[in-house]
């Protein structure tokens, strides 16, 4: 599995990696105490290698970190952790 350099700015609320010069992301927003992810982009010509998905991961690691509950708003979001069952316990 492709490890990518994510970077998370908690003040903009988004998880974001740099792959050949373009952006993908993932957006959040909380809802009281719980963490709701609303979007994940990744840009079309960097599509399918698995970007997405350890944006997500490392979503749900910093609210495990942070004993936070999460609300996959977004539908890949939502089919992400409904494969990774060891994070089922994070859902809000």
């Amino acid at each position: 599995m492709q490890q990518y350099e994510i970077h998370h700015d908690p003040v903009a609320h988004r998880f974001t990696t740099i792959v050949e010069g373009l952006e993908s992301e993932v957006d959040y927003h909380y809802d009281g105490d719980i963490l709701v992810i609303h979007h994940t982009g990744v840009p079309r010509p960097v599509e399918g290698r698995g970007i997405a998905s350890e944006l997500v991961r490392a979503v749900f690691e910093f609210a495990r970190g942070a004993g936070t509950k999460v609300r996959p708003a977004c539908s890949y979001a939502a089919l992400w952790v409904q494969k990774h069952k060891q994070y089922a316990d994070l859902l809000a």
